[in-house]
């Protein structure tokens, strides 16, 4: 099994992408947001390759699905 399958995928591909257009968002937003709002987003903009990537690391179909 090839466990960096998941590289493949048009999904994670996307959310790559999207992380780097919401960094390139986040330099514009106002100073003041910088440790509040911009930090929000970029922890949730990031967890959506990192879910998938490690929900290809599980080993049952059931924890697979969780992530």
């Amino acid at each position: 099994m090839n466990y960096f399958y998941f590289k493949k995928l048009d999904v994670y591909n996307y959310s790559k992408e999207l992380v780097k257009y919401i960094y390139l968002l986040l330099k514009k937003f106002p100073k003041e947001e910088e440790y509040a709002l911009c930090n929000q987003l970029r922890r949730a903009v990031i967890s959506v390759p990192s879910n998938i990537a490690e929900g290809f690391g599980r080993a049952s179909s059931k924890e697979k699905i969780h992530f």
